[in-house]
């Protein structure tokens, strides 16, 4: 092999029982992987949310009972739990919202697409759509 070439890369597959607990992952595969799972998260908490939408636009008393859920509780779970997987809606969406958002401003700008933006981009993305969580989510559990 001559001196100046450069070795290529050696690519391998990933062991999912060994290598899985030792492989670092760039923040921004972290937020392609968490913006595929908020997706799945709102899908799944799609019909809870229709349902609370329909309860609450029903009648003043149906909507007196959508409170009360939402404050005291739901069957088995407690007022507290209601209230967590509500933000845990709030964070799948704003989450999903800030990762399309910079999804598609580089798909437009075809220049953005390098690593260092990539690495900025996905913290900047983290960054605003945890700070707009913790917003909602004092304002879900009351401390504003």
């Amino acid at each position: 092999m001559n001196e100046t070439t450069k070795k290529r890369p050696e690519f391998r597959n990933i062991n999912i029982f060994n290598d899985v607990r030792t492989y670092r992952l760039p923040i921004a595969g972290v937020l392609s992987i968490l913006h595929r799972i908020s997706g799945i998260i709102m899908f799944v908490l799609l019909p809870f949310l229709l349902w609370a939408f329909d309860m609450s636009l029903r009648s003043p008393q149906d909507f007196a009972t959508a409170t009360s859920i939402f404050r005291d509780g739901l069957w088995i779970f407690p007022g507290f739990l209601v209230k967590l997987g509500v933000l845990v809606l709030v964070w799948a969406f704003l989450h999903h919202l800030c990762a399309g958002v910079r999804h598609l401003y580089m798909d437009v700008n075809h220049h953005a697409v390098n690593k260092e933006f990539g690495r900025k981009s996905a913290i900047g993305s983290f960054v605003f759509s945890l700070g707009l969580t913790a917003v909602f989510g004092a304002k879900i559990f009351g401390l504003y």
